[in-house]
Order: structure tokens, then C-alpha cells, then sequence
């Protein structure tokens, strides 16, 4: 708790400026408000809750599982990525509303040590209930709209490590000891109007792994899971698989195949890709010697590696600038789109999942995996997952505005970091938000949508 004692002054203007803790029940997290309608509509904690088992003596429970995932992702969302956040936020009146107790009178919420044993005492089989409840998130978002084609953009991402984790390792293109998480994407794409809104890349997995394996370790198994569903829910949708060179491996491009996925992945180079590229790549220098400007020429041929059965279709980008040659590979079983199509429309769009990622691990704090066990550390990056996919509704309910297209971070920053004061009498709580805040016509708009018909 705060120091009620604890005081600051200084002179000002002729008088004593002050500063004190002792303001009452006061919050910097007024967007909790909104969190918990949108959570509300999406359905996530309460998915996400039962998911997992809870094995307490439930005449001594005082702390839900719901009431825990519900205060630690929304803790996630608002910058709380730690445990020991809740030492002093499980009294704040807003976080207690959020989760549904009453903000002034209410019982406190869980405890560091409460989140603590939570997040250790997950199994697998609960994380893997988690894992699929992401990928029925997207199922149910597009069930009214089933999209035309679905994009699948599956990427491996450094988590770095600073303690003594089960399976942390050092891994030598990261130059640290870290995780190796796997991160999968889908996009609905082609769809009905309705769809189309919503087409930004919406997290499907998030699946932990030693810092020392291969990017594409356990890719196809991670693969087939959601496919499997996504077949399922929409047998009519083309599924496309986008990958950088992590995941060139004849395990993938061979289940793609025989699962009937498209597939555009790149390969990384070698001298038997660039001897075949090279007649494209003179004839590009050529035309820079002479212009001096940048030169992209495209190509295709077909091209097999000695672990491969059999050839396969590989687009080549040969591009000349001032910096020399930068011949990019992508390998593909699409027939249709010519070599630019393919590698302008499809393969570089996955550049947008990059900005995902960076969302994910910077603005959500996703690494923060600082557990002793591997199984609590995949559970934590599943809260962050969550949490993601929770600003994710948050965002699309904004299409048309000014903030439509902005990242977490300053979706927190505009419209959740906002103060309030907390009142509760016998008949109304009261969350009285700054009279000059600027964001105020949003925040009737977003309570609008979320709450339609209620004034």
C-alpha cells in the first residue's frame, strides 16, 4: 500500500506545491472499463478459464481462475507484465471492477504468490486446450463471413533469457541464451465486406521452445493442428502458408503438399540458386551500368535440392542497386501468379506480421518468460498471447477512426492509461474520468458499439 505519510514540497509560485499519496481511490488505468466490455463480447478469459483445471479444495478458494486470467491479462494489456505488479495493484478499484467485484467494498484480488502457484500449476493438456482456444478465437471472429482464402504466416522469434529456465540454451544466430517461440498468424482474406474489416493478422499460436532448436522445429505439428480446424470450420477457403527460410524444409513443403496447402517460403541462397539466377542478374546489372537506378527483374525455374523428391517452382528476384546484388529465392507451389505476383503480393506482405511480432514481444512484453519451468514459462506466453488478442478486438472496433491502424502501445497511451476516480454508493459506481481528456468522442463511440442501446 502507499505511504499515506509520505510527503513532497516545494516552493511555487508563491506558495507550497505538495505531493502526497493520499488522493483516495484514484486509477491510471481508467481503460479497464473498456477492457472488460470488450472481453465480455469476445468471450477470451472465460474460453481461456476453461481451459484449465482446477484441482483446489474449492470450499477454500477465494481467488478464481477466471477472477486470476482475467486480473493478470488485463494487467498484461495496461504494462503490468509482472506478478509482483499485483503486490500493491490488487487493491486498485478499477482492476477489481474489471474482474467483477465490487471496486471499493469488493475483496482484494489474488496475490503474487496466488499468480505464482497459477501459473505453475498448468499441465500440458491445459496448454493445449489454450492453444486451440486461440485458433477457435479466429474460428468464431469470421464464422458469419467465411473467408475466400485464409493466410497462414508462421515465424520463429528470439526470446531472450537471463536466469536459470528449463531449456534455455544459447543460440548462436541470436548471439544469447534465449527461447525459440513459435509464432503463427492468420489472415482472412477475399471475404464478404464484413471480413474484409477485420483482415489484419490475428495471432493463432504461440507455441515455447528450446533456444536450440531449429526454426522450424515442430512447425508441422503446430501446422497440421490448426489447419485441421480451420478445414473444419471452412472447407471452402484456399489455406496459404508464408514462411522465410526457417522454414525451408522438405517436412514442410511435403505436408503442405499433401495436405493441399499453398505455400510461398523463402529459400535461403546458395551457389546452385544464384548459378541459376545469374543470366537474370547480369541482364539487371546491365541496365543499372546504364541508368543507375535501382533494377528488380523477376524470373522463375524449377529447382530441387537433393532431399527433395522432386522438383518444385522456384520465383527469383534480381535486384541491383548501389549496394551491389540482392537476389532474393522464394520456392512455392502455386501455378497461377506470375514470378512478380507471387513475390510482390504474397511473400512481401508478410513484412506486416514482422510489425506484429514486434508488437507482441515490445509492446506486450511477451519475453517476460522468467519462470524456472519450461511448462509456466508457456503458459505466461500464452497470457501475452491473450493479451494481444485482446487488443486485437480492441482495434477493430475502432476501423474508421484516427487510431484504426495504431499498435498497442499507443492504444494503451490514447484511450486505456487514462485516470479515474472510483465512487461507490448503495445504488451506482461512479468512474469519473478527466474533464479534459481529448480522447472522450472515442470512448462514447467504443462504449457505444460495446454496450448498444444502454445509456
Amino acid at each position: 500500500m502507499a505511504d499515506s505519510r509520505w510527503r513532497f514540497e516545494i516552493p511555487f509560485a508563491g506558495k507550497r506545491l505538495t505531493t502526497t499519496f493520499d488522493g483516495g481511490h484514484l486509477s491510471s488505468d481508467g481503460g479497464l472499463v473498456l477492457l472488460q466490455r470488450v472481453d465480455e463480447q469476445l468471450g477470451l478469459t472465460a474460453r481461456l478459464a476453461q481451459c484449465l483445471r482446477d484441482e483446489r479444495d474449492q470450499n477454500l478458494v477465494e481467488q478464481s481462475v477466471l477472477d486470476l486470467l482475467r486480473q493478470r491479462i488485463f494487467g498484461i494489456v495496461c504494462g503490468y507484465e509482472d506478478c509482483n505488479d499485483f503486490d500493491t495493484l490488487r487493491t486498485d478499484a478499477l482492476f477489481k471492477l474489471a474482474v467483477g467485484r465490487q471496486p471499493l467494498t469488493g475483496a482484494d484480488l489474488g496475490s503474487q504468490p496466488t499468480l505464482s502457484r497459477l501459473e505453475n500449476a498448468v499441465g500440458p493438456k491445459d496448454l493445449l486446450r489454450m492453444s486451440a482456444a486461440l485458433v477457435e478465437m479466429f474460428v468464431e471472429g469470421h464464422h458469419g463471413a467465411p473467408p475466400q482464402r485464409i493466410i497462414l504466416d508462421a515465424d520463429a522469434t528470439d526470446d531472450p533469457t537471463h536466469g536459470q529456465q528449463e531449456f534455455e540454451f544459447y543460440h548462436g544466430y541470436y548471439d544469447h541464451h534465449c527461447y525459440l517461440p513459435l509464432l503463427v498468424y492468420a489472415t482472412a482474406d477475399g471475404g464478404e465486406p464484413a471480413c474484409l474489416e477485420r483482415s489484419e493478422q490475428e495471432l493463432v499460436a504461440a507455441v515455447l521452445r528450446p533456444g536450440n532448436v531449429h526454426a522450424g522445429h515442430r512447425a508441422v505439428a503446430v501446422l497440421r493442428r490448426i489447419v485441421e480446424r480451420l478445414r473444419a470450420a471452412f472447407p471452402d477457403s484456399e489455406i496459404l502458408l508464408r514462411g522465410d527460410a526457417g522454414l525451408a524444409l522438405p517436412a514442410v513443403y511435403d505436408y503442405c503438399e499433401g495436405a493441399g496447402l499453398s505455400y510461398v517460403i523463402s529459400l535461403a541462397k546458395n551457389s546452385r540458386l544464384l548459378a541459376q539466377a545469374e543470366p537474370l542478374l547480369r541482364e539487371a546489372e546491365a541496365i543499372y551500368a546504364e541508368t543507375g537506378e535501382k533494377v528488380r527483374h523477376f524470373g522463375e525455374f524449377t529447382y530441387a535440392a537433393d532431399s527433395w523428391p522432386h522438383p518444385r517452382r522456384v520465383v527469383v528476384k534480381a535486384e541491383v542497386t548501389g549496394q551491389g546484388e540482392n537476389p532474393r529465392f522464394v520456392v512455392t507451389n502455386l501455378e497461377g501468379p506470375d514470378a512478380e505476383a507471387i513475390y510482390d503480393e504474397l511473400y512481401t506482405k508478410r513484412g506486416d506480421v514482422e510489425n506484429r511480432i514486434k508488437e507482441l514481444k515490445n509492446d506486450l512484453a511477451s519475453g517476460r518468460t522468467s519462470c524456472h519451468k519450461f511448462l509456466a514459462n508457456q503458459f505466461r506466453l500464452l497470457l501475452h498471447a491473450a493479451a494481444f488478442v485482446l487488443m486485437q478486438g480492441l482495434r477493430r472496433l475502432l476501423a474508421g477512426t484516427e487510431v484504426a491502424a495504431a499498435q498497442a502501445a499507443t492504444l494503451r497511451v490514447k484511450l486505456l492509461k487514462v485516470a479515474a476516480r472510483v465512487r461507490q454508493t448503495w445504488r451506482r459506481i461512479w468512474v469519473q474520468l478527466p474533464t479534459s481528456y481529448p480522447y472522450q468522442r472515442l470512448w462514447e463511440m467504443l462504449l457505444g458499439k460495446l454496450s448498444p442501446g444502454v445509456t
